[in-house]
Protein backbone atom coordinates (compact mmCIF):
# COMPACT_ATOMS: atom_id res chain seq x y z
CA UNK A 1 0.00 0.00 0.00
CA UNK A 2 2.85 2.67 1.19
CA UNK A 3 4.67 1.75 -2.41
CA UNK A 4 1.65 2.31 -4.63
CA UNK A 5 0.72 5.96 -2.54
CA UNK A 6 4.59 6.72 -3.15
CA UNK A 7 3.90 5.34 -6.67
CA UNK A 8 0.83 8.11 -7.01
CA UNK A 9 2.69 10.87 -5.71
CA UNK A 10 5.61 10.58 -8.43
CA UNK A 11 3.03 10.24 -11.07
CA UNK A 12 1.18 12.87 -9.66
CA UNK A 13 4.82 15.40 -9.80
CA UNK A 14 5.16 14.04 -13.76
CA UNK A 15 8.13 12.24 -11.90
CA UNK A 16 9.57 8.88 -14.09
CA UNK A 17 7.83 5.63 -12.54
CA UNK A 18 10.81 3.52 -12.01
CA UNK A 19 10.12 0.03 -10.33
CA UNK A 20 12.02 0.11 -6.73
CA UNK A 21 12.24 -3.05 -4.69
CA UNK A 22 9.92 -3.82 -2.12
CA UNK A 23 11.50 -3.04 1.15
CA UNK A 24 10.34 -5.65 4.08
CA UNK A 25 11.67 -5.77 7.78
CA UNK A 26 11.60 -9.09 8.99
CA UNK A 27 10.43 -8.58 13.00
CA UNK A 28 11.47 -11.28 14.99
CA UNK A 29 13.72 -13.08 17.26
CA UNK A 30 16.64 -15.42 17.32
CA UNK A 31 14.85 -17.75 14.55
CA UNK A 32 15.06 -14.51 12.50
CA UNK A 33 18.34 -13.44 13.68
CA UNK A 34 19.68 -16.20 12.61
CA UNK A 35 21.05 -17.24 15.80
CA UNK A 36 24.27 -19.75 15.75
CA UNK A 37 24.74 -19.44 12.10
CA UNK A 38 27.25 -17.73 9.86
CA UNK A 39 25.41 -14.54 8.57
CA UNK A 40 24.83 -15.90 4.81
CA UNK A 41 22.92 -18.88 6.46
CA UNK A 42 20.43 -17.17 8.45
CA UNK A 43 16.94 -16.71 8.01
CA UNK A 44 17.16 -13.77 6.54
CA UNK A 45 19.62 -13.88 3.73
CA UNK A 46 17.83 -17.11 2.76
CA UNK A 47 15.06 -15.96 2.26
CA UNK A 48 16.24 -12.85 -0.02
CA UNK A 49 17.86 -15.25 -2.01
CA UNK A 50 14.98 -17.42 -2.31
CA UNK A 51 12.64 -14.42 -3.25
CA UNK A 52 15.84 -13.14 -6.04
CA UNK A 53 15.97 -16.56 -7.82
CA UNK A 54 11.72 -15.98 -8.21
CA UNK A 55 12.10 -12.98 -9.72
CA UNK A 56 11.17 -10.74 -6.88
CA UNK A 57 12.39 -7.21 -6.67
CA UNK A 58 12.82 -7.25 -2.73
CA UNK A 59 15.09 -5.97 -0.25
CA UNK A 60 14.82 -7.76 3.45
CA UNK A 61 16.03 -6.06 6.78
CA UNK A 62 17.11 -8.15 9.58
CA UNK A 63 15.12 -7.34 12.50
CA UNK A 64 15.21 -9.85 14.65
CA UNK A 65 16.61 -10.10 17.92
CA UNK A 66 18.12 -12.77 19.96
CA UNK A 67 15.71 -13.32 22.92
CA UNK A 68 12.95 -11.02 21.90
CA UNK A 69 9.37 -11.44 23.08
CA UNK A 70 6.78 -10.11 21.70
CA UNK A 71 6.96 -7.02 24.48
CA UNK A 72 10.29 -6.80 23.00
CA UNK A 73 8.80 -6.26 19.20
CA UNK A 74 5.99 -4.48 20.48
CA UNK A 75 8.42 -1.60 21.88
CA UNK A 76 10.51 -1.15 18.75
CA UNK A 77 8.44 -1.84 15.98
CA UNK A 78 7.69 1.70 15.89
CA UNK A 79 11.15 2.70 15.10
CA UNK A 80 11.32 -0.51 13.12
CA UNK A 81 8.34 0.60 10.67
CA UNK A 82 11.17 3.97 8.69
CA UNK A 83 9.68 5.80 5.74
CA UNK A 84 11.44 3.17 3.64
CA UNK A 85 9.74 0.01 4.63
CA UNK A 86 6.84 -1.01 2.66
CA UNK A 87 5.78 -4.45 4.31
CA UNK A 88 6.58 -6.33 7.28
CA UNK A 89 7.11 -10.01 8.70
CA UNK A 90 6.22 -10.80 12.06
CA UNK A 91 7.80 -14.32 14.01
CA UNK A 92 7.72 -13.50 17.11
CA UNK A 93 6.16 -15.91 20.27
CA UNK A 94 8.78 -18.42 20.77
CA UNK A 95 10.36 -16.57 23.64
CA UNK A 96 7.06 -15.95 25.01
CA UNK A 97 6.35 -19.85 25.07
CA UNK A 98 10.07 -20.32 26.48
CA UNK A 99 9.22 -17.86 29.43
CA UNK A 100 5.20 -19.12 30.20
CA UNK A 101 4.11 -15.75 29.48
CA UNK A 102 0.38 -15.84 29.19
CA UNK A 103 -1.70 -15.90 26.21
CA UNK A 104 -3.41 -12.51 26.76
CA UNK A 105 -0.60 -11.16 26.96
CA UNK A 106 1.34 -11.91 24.14
CA UNK A 107 -1.95 -11.36 21.81
CA UNK A 108 -1.75 -7.77 23.28
CA UNK A 109 1.33 -7.24 22.21
CA UNK A 110 0.98 -8.68 18.59
CA UNK A 111 -1.71 -6.61 18.35
CA UNK A 112 0.15 -3.09 19.18
CA UNK A 113 2.46 -4.63 16.74
CA UNK A 114 0.12 -4.96 14.16
CA UNK A 115 -2.01 -1.51 14.75
CA UNK A 116 1.25 -0.17 14.08
CA UNK A 117 1.53 -1.07 10.85
CA UNK A 118 -1.94 -0.78 10.11
CA UNK A 119 -1.60 3.01 11.30
CA UNK A 120 1.55 3.11 9.11
CA UNK A 121 -0.09 1.45 6.04
CA UNK A 122 2.72 -1.37 6.15
CA UNK A 123 1.10 -4.85 4.87
CA UNK A 124 2.11 -7.73 7.84
CA UNK A 125 2.95 -11.36 6.87
CA UNK A 126 2.12 -12.74 10.71
CA UNK A 127 3.58 -16.09 11.34
CA UNK A 128 2.28 -18.29 13.86
CA UNK A 129 3.79 -20.69 16.46
CA UNK A 130 2.89 -23.25 18.03
CA UNK A 131 2.63 -23.75 22.11
CA UNK A 132 3.90 -27.35 23.63
CA UNK A 133 1.27 -29.66 25.01
CA UNK A 134 3.54 -29.45 28.21
CA UNK A 135 1.44 -26.02 29.56
CA UNK A 136 -1.74 -27.94 29.44
CA UNK A 137 -4.57 -28.22 26.57
CA UNK A 138 -6.51 -24.59 27.95
CA UNK A 139 -3.09 -22.79 27.58
CA UNK A 140 -2.15 -24.33 23.80
CA UNK A 141 -5.64 -23.59 22.65
CA UNK A 142 -4.99 -19.87 24.08
CA UNK A 143 -1.75 -19.66 22.64
CA UNK A 144 -2.51 -21.24 19.17
CA UNK A 145 -5.66 -19.18 18.76
CA UNK A 146 -3.59 -15.67 19.10
CA UNK A 147 -2.18 -15.61 15.43
CA UNK A 148 -5.25 -17.04 12.96
CA UNK A 149 -7.61 -14.32 15.42
CA UNK A 150 -4.91 -11.39 14.81
CA UNK A 151 -4.56 -12.14 11.23
CA UNK A 152 -7.93 -11.92 10.84
CA UNK A 153 -9.10 -8.97 12.31
CA UNK A 154 -6.26 -6.79 11.16
CA UNK A 155 -6.12 -8.01 7.54
CA UNK A 156 -2.66 -9.36 7.67
CA UNK A 157 -1.65 -12.53 5.41
CA UNK A 158 -0.95 -15.38 7.77
CA UNK A 159 1.42 -18.70 7.99
CA UNK A 160 0.04 -20.91 9.97
CA UNK A 161 3.83 -22.17 11.41
CA UNK A 162 7.15 -20.90 10.99
CA UNK A 163 8.58 -24.50 11.39
CA UNK A 164 6.10 -25.96 8.50
CA UNK A 165 9.09 -26.69 6.25
CA UNK A 166 10.44 -28.87 8.99
CA UNK A 167 7.17 -30.59 10.26
CA UNK A 168 6.43 -31.49 6.35
CA UNK A 169 9.46 -34.19 7.17
CA UNK A 170 6.59 -36.02 9.15
CA UNK A 171 9.45 -37.72 11.32
CA UNK A 172 10.18 -36.50 14.47
CA UNK A 173 13.39 -38.21 14.42
CA UNK A 174 14.53 -36.86 10.58
CA UNK A 175 13.55 -33.32 12.38
CA UNK A 176 16.40 -33.62 14.59
CA UNK A 177 18.75 -33.27 11.95
CA UNK A 178 17.56 -29.89 10.65
CA UNK A 179 17.99 -28.16 14.00
CA UNK A 180 21.34 -27.23 16.05
CA UNK A 181 22.79 -29.00 18.91
CA UNK A 182 20.26 -27.05 21.03
CA UNK A 183 17.24 -28.43 19.23
CA UNK A 184 15.69 -25.60 19.12
CA UNK A 185 16.75 -23.35 16.41
CA UNK A 186 17.96 -24.66 13.08
CA UNK A 187 20.65 -25.32 10.81
CA UNK A 188 21.57 -24.01 7.42
CA UNK A 189 19.86 -26.81 5.76
CA UNK A 190 16.41 -26.52 8.10
CA UNK A 191 16.82 -22.80 7.44
CA UNK A 192 16.68 -23.39 3.70
CA UNK A 193 13.50 -25.49 4.16
CA UNK A 194 12.01 -23.09 6.45
CA UNK A 195 12.06 -20.66 3.70
CA UNK A 196 11.40 -23.31 1.20
CA UNK A 197 7.84 -23.29 2.72
CA UNK A 198 7.29 -19.95 3.68
CA UNK A 199 8.48 -18.32 0.44
CA UNK A 200 5.13 -18.40 -1.19
CA UNK A 201 3.99 -16.78 2.08
CA UNK A 202 6.25 -13.95 1.78
CA UNK A 203 5.80 -13.93 -2.34
CA UNK A 204 2.37 -12.83 -1.67
CA UNK A 205 3.12 -10.13 0.88
CA UNK A 206 5.55 -8.82 -1.85
CA UNK A 207 2.36 -8.43 -4.25
CA UNK A 208 0.18 -7.06 -1.55
CA UNK A 209 2.52 -4.45 -0.69
CA UNK A 210 2.89 -3.37 -4.39
CA UNK A 211 -0.70 -3.12 -5.38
Amino acid sequence: MRKALIGLLLTGWGAAATAEPVVIAALGDSLTQGYGLMQEEGFVPQMQGWLTAQGAEVTLINAGVSGDTTAGGAARVAWTLTPEVDAMIVALGGNDLLRGIAPKVARGNLATILTEAQQAGVEVLLIGMQAPGNYGAEYKAAFDAIYPELAAQYGALFAPSFFAGLAAEGDPSAVSGFMQGDGIHPNAEGVARIVAALGPHVLDLVRSAEE
